[in-house]
């Protein structure tokens, strides 16, 4: 295996071809290898670097890696073809995205899959961090009826005026999280250009006595490329100022109920596993978990 420098933007037909690895992997293992923010890194600038492996001609594998930043450790994310699989080549890249990451550094396993934890398990990886993906059918399903304060207003995306507000909320409620805390307009607006963004399915908490402040959102995003297609509970944010007012499980429920108006027959999420507030509720709203997503370090 040849490993070319870590870069931090990767030419377009490079991308091209690591999209192209990602998309068999996925549907060699039944799980994306590396997240939306390491695709969405690909073909923008961000602040994540990338590493390539070739065997001649051929790329072989891939990794993506996000510098710490804060509290925050370096996150790196690999995958490797599957006709290239069995040749040690997803250990080396995992191996050089941790010594480029530095002290902490932890790399996703996706599925947390058999091969990945072989991985960990020859190179003294342990968890360190899991993330839980969550289900529950939209098809058939009752759902509880959604009762919106008086003191409150639910209503969609506006436009690019709700965005300080939507920053402001995201940034306060994920201060804490290494991938969703720090967001800025850059990550906001690559959101939008994306083939699945529907402003009528972001919705915002509102007090009625300050229409100008967001108390929460709820966005939503449908998996187009998945057939039938899966609904998703892809950020639930609620300003810390704002707890203890029910507005996380108002506004998941307003987004299941969209959701399930546009006939999809099932919804998923992730959340972080040690998120007992987040479990509870979502437990409570019908999803179960289906998968689990672990991050390993030395």
């Amino acid at each position: 295996m040849r490993e070319l420098g870590w870069a931090d933007r990767l030419p377009a037909e490079s991308s091209a071809r690591v999209r192209e690895i990602l998309d068999r992997a996925a549907t060699a293992d039944g799980v994306a290898p590396v997240s939306e923010q390491a695709v969405l890194s690909l073909a923008r600038d961000a602040e994540a670097w990338h590493l390539v492996a070739r065997d001649g001609d051929a790329m072989t594998g891939y990794a993506n890696l996000v510098a710490a930043h804060g509290e925050h450790p370096a996150m790196a994310e690999v995958a490797v073809d599957p006709a290239h699989r069995g040749r040690g080549i997803g250990a080396a890249l995992v191996a050089a995205a941790l010594d480029a990451g530095g002290d902490g550094a932890r790399v996703w396993a996706h599925g947390n899959l058999a091969a990945a934890r072989s991985v960990a398990s020859r190179l003294g990886l342990t968890v360190a961090r899991e993330l839980w993906q969550m289900r529950r059918p939209l098809a058939n399903s009752e759902l509880p009826e959604l009762t919106v304060p008086e003191d409150l207003l639910v209503r969609t995306y506006a436009g690019p005026s709700d965005d300080a507000e939507i920053l402001r909320v995201n940034n306060a409620a994920f201060a804490w999280h290494p991938e969703q805390g720090g967001w800025t307009e850059r990550e906001l607006a690559a959101r939008r250009d994306e083939p699945w963004f529907d402003p009528k399915g972001l919705f915002l908490a509102i007090d009625a006595a300050d229409p100008d402040r967001i108390l929460g959102f709820h966005w939503t995003k449908v998996h187009l490329d998945e057939n039938p297609q899966v609904g998703e509970v892809y950020v639930v944010a609620v300003d810390p100022a704002a707890q203890g007012r029910g507005l996380g499980r108002l506004l998941t429920l307003a987004g299941l109920h969209h959701l399930r108006e546009r006939a999809l027959p099932e919804v998923l999420l992730y959340t972080e596993a040690d998120n007992t507030a987040a479990v509870h509720t979502y437990t409570r709203l019908g999803f179960a978990p289906a998968h689990v997503d672990a991050a390993y370090a030395r």
